[in-house]
């Protein structure tokens, strides 16, 4: 990227479909008032799973933004994505039509894409036969098709693609969306993560693995990132969409912004197929190189938007990686973790993040970090407890981290 002048891109729209608010604006609320959208299962009968609960997405209403037989056809991932991307652009007063659809894309990610459609048509398969699978089933499964759905229903004709690189992929999709436009590959991109993941299978396969929080009890404290008492993630649902604009491109049209998007970086941690390096020098190479590609120093960070799981190892590891890549300065930064929440969206969890910083930025406060009542002694960082903080931020830092070793982090700074 150092022979040819980058691009400054900036942040002109925002949508989001949450557990805890089906708009930005809901979704704003509900984390500044430490609003828990955590309960038990309702998608299907988990009686005899380990874990029944999740963060699902309440009176989510498809028919909003799409027909009634186009909605049928898609599975619930791609729903949250193109509901999200048409509440970006409405956000962004962003008009797509046949002068500019050409330098306008899209990139999506999904962790399992549509899990839920192949759950149910491999019943219809063992039951009935098949030759009665419905001819829709790989559309709807796909995981690109929230990023292809997308485009057809909004016109983007530009650059699209699907990252999928599990609970860092929607984090992945900003970033790349980012470098196309800072290339001059794109005027405008809509950008992402979507999951809906709450599922017989899913809920049991990561349960299996001793991923998830086993707090039948209490659903509503099961997830407390940096906790001393956490015993694993709650999983989360919906979609998370930016639009990313080039800076000159968004001020010719006169659009508002949110804050500008300086920095990516994304490394691999190459050691373990689930559990993080210990003591978090992937993640904390990746926080390194997007201030590196920022241009950006430590003590200018004033907020990190953890990826902050719940789970015992992310926590601990995070919070080393925090130190290691910031100093001293980290004791100085506020750190929360938006999941505790909304639960772990996996491959979305990264658009809701990004859509979670850039609204701090542009509104000066801090969501908090609920449930984290017992300290871990090894997490010793400012993590906002309880309440929200009004606070001036001039860089924040959103972390993504996924099965595989994939680490990202994105650097957003104060638009000026």
């Amino acid at each position: 990227m150092t022979d040819f002048i980058r691009k400054r891109v900036v942040v002109t729209g925002v949508g989001a479909i949450t557990p805890i608010g089906n708009t930005p604006a809901e979704y704003w609320e509900g984390l500044i008032s430490g609003r828990n959208g955590i309960d038990y299962i309702t998608h299907f009968d988990a009686s005899s799973h380990d874990c029944r609960i999740a963060g699902e997405v309440k009176n989510f209403d498809p028919h909003e933004y799409l027909e009634r037989k186009e909605a049928k056809r898609m599975d619930r991932f791609s729903q949250f994505g193109v509901a999200a991307a048409k509440q970006a652009l409405a956000d962004a007063n962003l008009v797509i039509n046949e002068l500019n659809a050409e330098q306008i894309g899209v990139i999506i990610g999904s962790g399992v894409g549509g899990i839920k459609v192949l759950e149910d048509q491999q019943i219809v398969y063992l039951n009935r036969g098949p030759d009665r699978c419905s001819p829709f089933m790989i559309p709807m499964m796909i995981a690109n098709m929230a990023a292809g759905l997308t485009a057809i229903h909004t016109g983007a004709k530009g650059p699209n693609n699907c990252t999928v690189t599990a609970c860092a992929a929607g984090s992945n999709a900003i970033g790349d969306a980012f470098r196309l436009i800072q290339g001059g590959y794109a005027q405008a991109m809509i950008c992402g993560g979507c999951e809906a993941a709450i599922t017989p299978l899913s809920v049991a396969g990561f349960a299996a693995c001793k991923a998830l929080s086993f707090r039948n009890d209490d659903p509503t404290h099961a997830c407390r990132p940096f906790d001393r008492d956490r015993d694993g993630f709650v999983m989360g649902e919906g979609g998370g969409i930016l639009i990313l604009e080039e800076l000159q491109h968004a001020l010719s049209r006169g659009a508002r912004i949110y804050a500008e998007i300086v920095g990516y970086g994304m490394t691999c941690d190459a050691y373990h197929i689930t559990s993080p390096v210990p003591g978090g020098e992937g993640a904390a190479r990746a926080i390194q190189l997007a201030l590196k590609d920022g241009e950006v120093t430590p003590e200018q960070v004033t907020y990190i938007n953890a990826h902050g799981t719940s789970t015992p190892a992310n926590d601990s590891n995070e919070t080393s990686a925090i130190k290691k890549a910031l100093g001293d300065h980290a004791y100085k930064i506020a750190v929360s973790s938006t999941k505790s929440m909304t639960g772990h969206l996996l491959g979305g969890s990264g658009g809701i993040e990004a859509v979670a910083t850039v609204l701090a930025i542009a509104n000066s406060q801090i969501p908090p970090t609920i449930n984290l009542e017992n300290p871990d002694a090894e997490c010793d960082l400012d993590y906002v407890p309880h309440t929200s903080r009004t606070q001036n931020i001039a860089v924040a830092l959103s972390n993504s981290f996924g099965f595989g070793g994939h680490n990202v982090t994105l650097a957003f700074k104060k638009y000026q």
